[in-house]
């Protein structure tokens, strides 16, 4: 993880200071992004242990995954614009992740749905505060070659291990021993934990400055004042942002739809034991871990859309191996070898948003995409597929988290390149006189 690679202009002790502090952020924002994938899953991972006390149905099920994502949604875009208007992460970070920590432990003294309706949805809303600005101080830290790598590590390696490997663990573990109740309360420490260790070590701007910051410039905005906020408008004028909030409707589905229902599936239909379950769901993590970074650091390399594309058509896999492979030990063979969607939420969420506008517009751009996201895939969708699950039986909801997966590959056609690496070997490729850099609708020109 470590790099020495000097920053251009930079002497080498205010250099070592810049990747010391890039290495130190990454790891904060790891365990920070991580934690709250802990709390957001821990609930799909309690079903079988809540339903002896509350007896849901599928479409409860659905809805309580729903409205998390519909509190997160509407956060992520609200907290995304606050941000780039008053320039400031830190706080906002540090009190999401109090608000989100309490509010998970809050889960643990509810006396029936409604009440656990009511405290995921004020866990959302704290929870979705925390992406945007959490991979806008990542990519202001980040050296360009590292720059997919880190936002690979924060928003998807760091969910798959706390939220995918450990999670499904613990809490499996502490309600079996304990009470699911007991997993809910436990949560609050390590909250307050990381927002003492952001509170101290996180800068909004960091070491080297302005020198340290524009070596991130976003393509196609590298000539944009730093300072400058474009509206919402002028963000969607962008082709890229609109295909990354279309995609991130589609992969929401695909996502929120089969690691909501596959642990009731298993349970359910295939007769798996909690514990052969949680097993089986601790390899959805391990995918998750070993290609929430792998795919992002190969499309540092071979670029962002031809990544997107391959790793997704290997994802739509996924679902068809949890209904068709009736051996526990071969579904985690295949679930590690074709969960690997979520790799690619860091490029169309994340990295190729910060490739495509300007630096004071990052935040408001990723809020939208993970919100509009949300929206549709994370709240819509769970319900939806609860609703055909309840009528035609829970392979629909497989069915729909696939095609999910189809439609994002279709989609993902349409992106502009925006890797830098790859950009340059175009560009050292092409005839004289021929520029190599992506071709820009005129808003993209206009933010240049």
């Amino acid at each position: 993880m470590l790099d020495p690679t000097p920053l251009p202009g930079s002497d080498r002790g205010a250099d070592r200071a810049a990747r010391r502090y890039e290495n130190k952020l990454l790891l904060i924002l790891f365990l920070t992004f991580g934690f709250v994938f802990f709390d957001r899953q821990a609930l799909l991972f309690l079903i079988p242990f809540i339903n002896k006390d509350f007896h849901l149905s599928n479409t409860a099920l659905g809805t309580l995954s729903g409205v998390l994502a519909l509190a997160w949604a509407l956060s992520g875009m609200f907290s995304g614009r606050l941000v780039d208007r008053l320039g400031r992460r830190k706080p906002v970070i540090i009190a999401a992740v109090l608000l989100f920590s309490a509010f998970s432990a809050v889960g643990g003294l509810v006396a029936g749905f409604a009440a656990l309706l009511v405290a995921r949805a004020l866990m959302g809303t704290a929870e979705g505060a925390v992406l945007p600005s959490a991979q806008s101080l990542m990519v202001e830290a980040s050296q360009e070659h590292r720059r997919g790598l880190n936002m690979g590590l924060l928003q998807g390696s760091s969910a798959g291990l706390l939220g995918g490997i450990l999670c499904p663990l613990v809490v499996v573990w502490v309600a079996e021993h304990y009470h699911w109740r007991t997993a809910f309360l436990v949560t609050v420490v390590p909250g307050m934990l990381l927002a003492l260790w952001i509170w101290r070590s996180v800068k909004e701007v960091p070491p080297g400055g302005v020198v340290a910051a524009a070596e991130t410039a976003p393509v196609g905005a590298a000539c944009a004042p730093a300072d400058r906020k474009p509206g919402i408008r002028e963000i969607l004028g962008h082709r890229n942002i609109v295909l990354c909030v279309l995609i991130s409707c589609a992969y929401m589905t695909w996502f929120f739809v089969i690691v909501t229902f596959t642990p009731v599936y298993l349970t359910t239909v295939k007769g798996f034991s909690p514990g052969t379950m949680s097993t089986v769901m601790t390899c959805f993590g391990v995918a998750w871990v070993i290609w929430g970074f792998l795919t992002p650091a190969v499309s540092d390399r071979f670029g962002r859309k031809a990544t997107l594309i391959a790793f997704t058509a290997v994802a739509a896999v996924c679902p068809l191996a949890v209904m068709y492979v009736g051996s526990p030990l071969l579904l985690g063979v295949l679930v590690l070898l074709t969960y690997t969607g979520l790799g690619c939420f860091t490029l169309f969420m994340a990295t190729i948003p910060a490739e495509t506008v300007p630096r004071g517009a990052l935040a408001t751009a990723l809020g939208l995409v993970m919100g509009i996201g949300e929206l549709a895939g994370g709240f819509l969708a769970p319900v939806i597929a609860g609703w055909a699950s309840d009528t035609w039986g829970l392979q629909a909801a497989m069915y729909i988290s696939a095609a999910g997966a189809v439609v994002v590959v279709l989609l993902s056609l349409g992106l502009r390149e925006t890797a830098p690496a790859v950009l340059r070997r175009r560009s050292a490729s092409a005839p004289s006189g021929l520029s190599a850099s992506p071709d820009r609708t005129p808003a993209d020109s206009g933010a240049a």
